[in-house]
């Protein structure tokens, strides 16, 4: 394994992370600049920004034929998002979930979720599954907007508004600064992902690893990074419902936008492997129906759970790792997981919720 393939990793992650801020300030300041409402700016440019790294790398991995990465990437990010970054934030401090995620947005990720899963059941993305995918991101992202600005009042202000508002340079050429800084973070986003898929293939083969794995873990981790520093910073600053937000709204986008627009530009149509339609996909969309109850009880992730989604994504990483290097041990401790484990977390989970709904109700617990 050569210096260069670390070069190459390293070198795509820090582009990739640096590409996404410059674009996501350049946007939102040009946004602002010609009177686009805060609340739009924060609903489309910053949930693309904090996504694009998983957008540029899947999109440049389908269009080399490099189908693999691409999906595992999408999959492995959203595991990710969930499992490690929520449950990282909230082992730092108890996360607030809103309402209105829990009724509307979540079960709306679990559907794309499912959408993804089923459109692949054929073994291949094609153009169609890709138009399919995008196509409903459109309709999901227009449906906020619209909604959002009926629910808006005149004169109301909002903490993005000191934000964005602050951004505005009353210099005469601050918006050709602006284009400057989105054209400059899409190509820090074109070089990080070519150097980032680059050195992923050659880690790859000169680890023996699939590059489905590698896709589900090296490059998930890293593409996920704009995601983790935001809801990271969210939850320190206590502004917690930001932290859950941001994590569900990434997980729509990969699903319905990054998996869409690598379908539509890949030459062919992507090859899904096996594997990925039998264990990742139902572990990523098991992952997200369990957000339910925990997010359900008492709309608040606690600390304890939040340890608990870490301990599965660490499970799930070895699981991974033991599979790809052929460990006998693996499927015992598929075995034992699946047989065991998850059962018994599914169970507490249903209880909690359970004992939540009741309480809201008013209903008595011993009945």
């Amino acid at each position: 394994m050569s210096v260069l393939t670390f070069a190459y990793l390293i070198g795509g992650f820090i582009l990739l992370v640096i590409g996404a801020e410059v674009l996501v300030r350049g946007a939102a300041r040009l946004a602002a600049r010609f009177g686009i409402s805060p609340l739009i700016i924060g609903l489309t440019v910053v949930a693309f920004g904090t996504s694009a790294p998983e957008m540029a790398v899947s999109t440049q991995s389908a269009f080399l034929g490099q189908g693999d990465i691409a999906i595992g990437n999408v999959i492995g990010s959203n595991i990710f998002n969930v499992l490690f970054i929520l449950g990282l934030s909230a082992v730092i401090t108890p996360l607030i979930v809103s309402r209105q995620l829990v009724r509307l947005d979540v079960p709306i990720m679990i559907a794309a979720g499912l959408l993804a899963w089923f459109l692949a059941m054929d073994g291949s993305y094609s153009r169609l599954d890709g138009l399919i995918l995008f196509a409903c991101i459109i309709a999901y992202t227009g449906y906020l907007i619209i909604s959002s600005l009926r629910a808006w009042k005149p004169g109301q202000s909002t903490d993005s508004d000191d934000e964005y508002s602050a951004q505005i340079n009353p210099h005469r050429l601050a918006p050709l600064i602006n284009a400057l800084y989105i054209l400059a973070g899409l190509a820090l986003l074109v070089v990080g992902s070519n150097l980032l898929v680059s050195g992923a293939v050659s880690l790859a083969q000169a680890l023996g690893l699939s590059e489905l794995v590698i896709g589900l873990t090296i490059i998930a981790v890293g593409t996920s990074l704009p995601e983790l520093a935001t809801s990271l910073i969210a939850a320190w600053k206590g502004e917690r419902d930001i932290a859950v937000g941001n994590i569900v709204g990434s997980n729509l986008f990969n699903l319905l936008a990054v998996l869409g627009l690598a379908g539509l530009v890949s030459p062919e149509s992507i090859a899904v492997a096996r594997g990925a339609i039998e264990f990742d996909f139902p572990v990523m969309i098991a992952v997200m129906i369990a957000c339910l109850p925990v997010f359900f009880a008492g709309y608040r992730i606690n600390r304890w759970e939040g340890a608990l989604f870490l301990g599965y994504y660490i499970a799930y990483t070895a699981y991974l790792i033991m599979q790809s290097n052929g460990d006998s041990f693996a499927s015992t401790f598929a075995d034992a997981m699946l047989g065991y484990v998850v059962p018994l977390t599914a169970i507490t989970l249903f209880v909690i919720a359970a004992r939540a709904w009741r309480i809201q109700r008013g209903l008595p617990l011993n009945n």
